[in-house]
């Protein structure tokens, strides 16, 4: 199963129906229009497309729309703490565009050195991707590519205000259920992942 996040809705891919979604059988591209249109204008929070050639259907979907790639990570301390940033009122996880000629691992590091003021991360695995589409004169889909991340220093880490990040803070694996009740879809999805790695 593929997951997309619009907003706070969700919309699936997956190879058969889903009891507790709005179901679309896929026939035609014209139908990821459809679909974004019943999510936003909020008759369904939950829709599938469906079809026993999913892959298929999913690379059709990526090229549909324009798309943009990031990368970011889950940043660990020697403390088992974790990174945590606060933009646009809501917790979330360092991460940002990947730039012309960059892999995910060298735009996973950037980003969250651009971010948080901090240096000497070390990648340690390969987690997810996550997707999510936002409308801008078009409709966007956002694919990132998240990293668990290590670090072993003492610096300060300092919120990158002119990218809208207010706080920069570590938080304790207890605190993480707390913070997730303020953040994004793709962001609980990917942590709730992780913390089930540990």
């Amino acid at each position: 199963m593929y997951k997309v996040f619009f907003n706070e809705s969700l919309l699936t891919f997956c190879n058969q129906s889903r009891k507790e979604a709005k179901n679309v059988l896929f026939q035609n591209e014209s139908q990821f229009d459809e679909a974004f249109h019943l999510l936003s204008s909020k008759s369904s929070t939950d829709v599938n497309i469906y079809s026993d050639k999913i892959d298929e259907v999913w690379a059709k979907f990526l090229k549909y729309y324009k798309l943009i790639q990031a990368a970011g990570g889950i940043v660990r301390n020697t403390n088992d703490d974790f990174l945590f940033i606060f933009r646009l009122g809501k917790w979330d996880l360092p991460k940002g565009k990947m730039e012309k000629g960059e892999t995910k691992e060298e735009s996973a590091i950037r980003e969250i050195e651009e971010e948080c003021s901090i240096t000497g991360l070390k990648l340690e695995r390969f987690l997810m991707p996550t997707y999510h589409i936002y409308f801008l004169e078009e409709y966007i889909i956002k694919e990132t590519f998240w990293f668990e991340v290590a670090y072993n220093g003492t610096e300060r880490p300092i919120p990158q205000t002119e990218e809208g990040i207010e706080a920069v803070e570590w938080k304790s694996k207890d605190e993480i259920p707390h913070l997730l009740k303020n953040s994004y879809p793709n962001i609980k999805l990917l942590t709730e992942y992780y913390l089930d790695l540990l």
